[in-house]
């Protein structure tokens, strides 16, 4: 297949599926990795598409990095092997929070069938909860568009008045030396609340997101007590983890 032929179905698959893997296009045209590779750069320098690590994504899709469904296609392999860890921690019966962070949504195709009660801020996990057997509490208060999400005041109160077993969130930055980052103090507070009402708290953390700081530092390790991560993550990484008294499964 020439390059003008893979360059029409590498466009047309970015197109309908928002994001792609270099693996996946490999198999898709019958090449090399390296060929695909090399395919993306030049289509990336053309504008026709944007580069991510591993793969490529729509232009549309990169230069709106807030939209949630944009995030939540970022790094899928990882976030859904991440949320698989998850969901062998949830027992039937259970109560778990569940913040508005693109990992944790992931987590939703994974406890479908579980009788299990979810509170969430987030409106996807809702909409993809609703016809499973989840029960499902939508936290109440203002609707952040752009993140799809409620948060503020009232939403903290919401909160406050439940308890559960276990709850996932996500995090925008995470380091040894001064602990968890956000992008902006609404999903801080939110984090804040959801921690101080339940039993056993995980953290859902890409690799890419260890050992990196954001705009705001928020809360201690100690607000935590599980960091889930990928199989990407460096074994000193891993090790400083630990040895900091991290538990951490990967």
């Amino acid at each position: 297949m020439n390059f003008q032929n893979r360059k029409q179905l590498i466009l047309q698959t970015v197109d309908e599926r928002g994001s792609v893997d270099v693996r996946e296009l490999a198999d898709l045209l019958q090449t090399s990795e390296m060929t695909v590779r090399r395919d993306l750069v030049q289509l990336a320098a053309s504008g026709l598409l944007y580069r991510t690590r591993g793969g490529a994504m729509k232009v549309s899709m990169a230069t709106d990095s807030l939209r949630f469904e944009h995030k939540a296609a970022v790094n899928a392999e990882r976030k859904d092997y991440i949320c698989q860890l998850a969901a062998q921690e949830i027992r039937e019966g259970d109560v778990i929070f569940m913040d508005c962070g693109s990992t944790v949504f992931r987590l939703c195709q994974f406890i479908r069938n579980k009788r299990i009660t979810v509170v969430t801020n987030s409106l996807p996990v809702v909409a993809e909860l609703m016809s499973s057997k989840v029960t499902v509490n939508l936290v109440g208060g203002e609707v952040d568009k752009e993140r799809q999400a409620v948060h503020g005041l009232i939403a903290e109160e919401h909160i406050a008045r439940y308890r559960a077993n276990r709850a996932f969130m996500g995090v925008d930055g995470i380091s040894l030396e001064h602990g968890l980052s956000a992008n902006s103090e609404k999903e801080a507070s939110i984090a804040m609340a959801i921690a101080r009402q339940t039993d056993k708290v995980y953290l859902l953390c890409d690799s890419s997101k260890l050992e990196t700081n954001k705009y705001l530092y928020f809360a201690p390790l100690s607000l935590f007590d599980v960091l889930i991560t990928d199989t990407e993550t460096k074994p000193d990484v891993v090790s400083a983890y630990q040895k900091a008294g991290v538990t951490l499964i990967h």
